[in-house]
């Protein structure tokens, strides 16, 4: 395997900046990529000739396939390193964007589908095991908000992006861009020399990695945590707007700035929640707190008929406190990691994600089916309360961080 040169010597603060500015960038990447073949499905159908079930089909191995690989990678990360683990993701998911651009057919879109859904799964062991190991102690909470934020822009820009790609240089070349700017960025992580991160690393030795087992019951209890975060966001992300619609009598344009404002909460929500849970060690208290009120909020929306103004701006405020955990959600998983398995542990409990986003579509789809619109709301807001549950005992006692 081919060794990349680690970082050179840096001031420690100048180090951590690099660091940390570089692996955001990287996620960036992948929320970028989450986007573009969602942006492209109207080329893809006329192109191909397929319909948008065939279509769905590619973002459902998409999903399946970094569902399936997202711990067994972040045992990778923890027994390999995570540096060359990223930069292998981050090249592999532009490749394949590359190649669907090149080679334009249903099949090569269901491959390139999986294969994006496999460089997917590097990104949270990876990117979470190298800032753990790497970011000062007193800034640890903000390192994980500023990096999520990142995300958060690379999803927000995509469409834009493809939009203006796909008018300037066709379908077939909004790919091969979509997917060369993957793989700049991975030249990039090598020229800037991140550093490493794993088992390995934490106890140098080129051996093999220590044998700590991360099946704790912290883990396996946030791991559920991380599931129904995920739900109780995930209803409102993807019919919101047209449960607002139906259930509310709510005019499109409105409900598109209640779910709009939710978002754009969410994002600035995530850095104020950096800042937060760098002055605190008590993050499940923080998780608890703000989903306690959005359980309240969220469970108001569903229970009365609020006016459409009333409706943003609990909206808004719901996003803001659900992007206010983010960073302390993610202090929870590094306390409760062993020594040496961080990338194990964020890989474990990410798989979460992957298992709400197959379960949400077709349970809260199921409540659009049958007329039950408030339910939307509703079954967030009961998430919400099992998270809040959750929260109170997923939190280990914070130990000193690794060197």
């Amino acid at each position: 395997m081919v060794d990349i040169p680690a970082a050179t010597a840096h001031p420690p603060e100048a180090s951590a900046n690099r660091t940390l500015t570089a692996i955001s960038i990287a996620h960036w990447v992948s929320h970028f990529h989450i986007f573009v073949l969602p942006m492209l499905f109207p080329f893809l159908k006329d192109r191909l000739g397929v319909s948008y079930i065939d279509l769905g089909f590619a973002l459902t191995t998409f999903a399946v396939v970094s569902g399936l690989t997202q711990a067994p990678i972040g045992f990778l990360v923890d027994r390999v390193g995570a540096r060359i683990i990223l930069i292998l993701g981050v090249m592999l998911g532009g490749a394949a964007l590359v190649a669907l651009g090149l080679f334009l057919n249903y099949p090569t879109l269901i491959i390139c589908a999986g294969l994006l859904g496999l460089a997917n799964s590097v990104y949270h062991p990876a990117d979470y095991a190298i800032l753990a190991a790497h970011m000062d102690e007193s800034r640890m909470g903000r390192a994980f908000s500023i990096h999520t934020f990142a995300g958060f822009v690379g999803g927000a820009v995509a469409p834009p992006m493809m939009v203006a790609l796909l008018a300037s240089a066709g379908g077939q070349g909004a790919l091969i861009v979509a997917g060369g700017i993957g793989i700049a960025i991975a030249l990039m992580l090598i020229v800037v020399g991140i550093p490493d991160a794993g088992a390995i690393q934490s106890s140098g030795t080129k051996g093999d990695a220590p044998k700590v087992s991360v099946m704790t019951p912290a883990i396996m209890m946030l791991t559920v945590f991380f599931t129904l975060l995920a739900l109780s966001q995930g209803g409102i992300n993807s019919f919101g707007i047209v449960a607002l619609m139906n259930g509310y009598g709510v005019t499109l344009s409105s409900a598109n700035i209640a779910l709009t404002s939710f978002l754009a909460a969410s994002a600035a929500g995530v850095l104020a929640g950096g800042w937060l849970a760098d002055r605190t060690v008590h993050h499940s208290r923080v998780a608890a707190v703000c989903f306690t009120v959005n359980a309240a909020i969220i469970g108001a929306i569903a229970a009365f008929a609020l006016p459409a103004p009333a409706i943003v701006i609990a909206m808004t405020v719901a996003g803001f406190l659900g992007g206010v955990i983010t960073p302390s959600r993610d202090m929870l998983v590094r306390q409760a990691a062993p020594p040496g398995a961080a990338g194990r542990a964020f890989g474990i409990v990410s798989t979460g994600f992957n298992f709400s986003g197959i379960v949400s579509p077709i349970m809260f789809g199921w409540f659009m089916d049958h007329a039950l619109p408030h339910w939307v709301f509703g079954a967030s807001a009961c998430f919400m309360l099992a998270t809040v549950l959750l929260a109170m005992v997923s939190e280990r006692k914070p130990k000193p961080a690794i060197a």
